[in-house]
C-alpha cells in the first residue's frame, strides 16, 4: 500500500476508534478521557490548518481538519450534557464562545497572514479544555483518574509540538515557538517516565509505552529538522505523519488507563 493509502487507513482507524468510545454516561474515567481528547483536538485542528497554510505535502491534512472539527463539536455537546457540577458546567459554557471563535478561524482559507490570530484563539480553547479536564479529574476517586489525564495530555503534546513546528516554519513568532517546543518536549518525556513508574501501569500498558517511545524517536528526529524545512517541503509531511502515529499509540494508552477499574 502506498503512503497515501496508509495515511488514510490510519486516519479512518482513529475516527472509528473515537466514535466507538462516544459515551458511557456513568463512567467518570470516560469523561476525563473525552475531556482530555478535546485538548488534543484543539491542537490537532490547528496543526492541520497550518499544514495546509504551509502547503505540506500530505494528502490527509484537510480530512484531519474536517474530522477533528466535527468530533470536537460533538464531544463538546456531550461534555456539556454530562457536566456533574456547576463549576464544570460553567467551564463548558465559557468554552462555547471560545470554540465559536476558533471554528470561525479554522473555516477561513489557510494562510500565513491569518495564522497568528488563529493561534490566539486556539490558546483560549486549550486553556478551557484543560480546565474542564482537571475539574473532572478532581471529582474522581480512582487512582487511575490522574493517569487518564496525564496520558491524555501526552496526546495533546504530540499535536502541540507538530503545530508549533509548522508555526515556526511559517515564521510565526519564532522565539516563542522555540521556547514552547522545548517546554512541550520536556513535559512529554517527563510524563512518559511517570506513566512507566505508576503502580497502575499494567504489562500491556508498559508494552504500549515502549511502542510510544519508539514513535517518539522518529517524531523527535523529524522535529529537529525545522531549521532546514520550508513551506511545501518534505520534512513538513514527515512531522505531520509522525505526530499522527504517536497520537494513535497514546490514544490507545489513554483508553487502557480509562478502562482500569481500580
Amino acid at each position: 500500500m502506498n503512503t497515501m493509502g496508509l495515511q488514510r487507513r490510519h486516519l479512518l482507524g482513529l475516527a472509528a476508534c473515537w466514535a466507538g468510545t462516544a459515551w458511557a454516561q456513568a463512567d467518570l474515567a470516560d469523561a476525563i478521557n473525552m475531556a482530555g481528547r478535546q485538548r488534543m483536538l484543539s491542537q490537532r485542528m490547528v496543526k492541520a490548518w497550518l499544514a495546509l497554510a504551509a502547503q505540506a505535502p500530505t494528502p490527509t491534512a484537510q480530512q484531519v481538519l474536517s474530522q477533528s472539527m466535527a468530533l470536537f463539536e460533538r464531544q463538546h455537546e456531550q461534555l456539556k450534557a454530562y457536566a456533574p457540577s456547576t463549576p464544570i458546567r460553567n467551564t463548558y459554557a465559557a468554552l462555547d464562545p471560545a470554540w465559536q471563535a476558533l471554528r470561525e478561524g479554522l473555516s477561513a482559507a489557510p494562510s500565513q497572514a491569518r495564522a497568528a490570530a488563529l493561534l490566539q484563539a486556539d490558546a483560549q480553547v486549550l486553556s478551557l479544555a484543560q480546565q474542564g479536564t482537571t475539574q473532572l479529574e478532581a471529582t474522581s476517586t480512582r487512582p487511575a483518574g490522574p493517569l487518564v489525564n496525564l496520558a491524555g495530555r501526552q496526546r495533546m503534546l504530540s499535536q502541540r509540538l507538530a503545530k508549533l513546528y509548522l508555526a515556526g516554519v511559517l515564521q510565526i513568532d519564532p522565539a516563542t515557538v522555540a521556547t514552547e517546543m522545548a517546554r512541550a518536549r520536556s513535559d512529554f518525556l517527563q510524563a512518559q517516565e511517570t506513566l512507566r513508574k505508576a503502580p497502575e501501569t499494567s504489562a500491556r500498558i508498559t508494552d504500549e509505552l515502549a511502542l510510544a517511545d519508539g514513535q517518539w524517536v522518529f517524531f523527535d528526529a523529524a522535529l529537529k529538522k525545522m531549521s532546514s524545512a520550508t513551506p511545501g517541503s518534505k520534512p513538513l509531511s514527515e512531522v505531520f505523519v509522525a505526530s499522527e502515529n504517536l497520537l494513535s499509540v497514546m490514544d490507545r494508552i489513554t483508553g487502557l488507563y480509562a478502562a482500569l477499574k481500580a
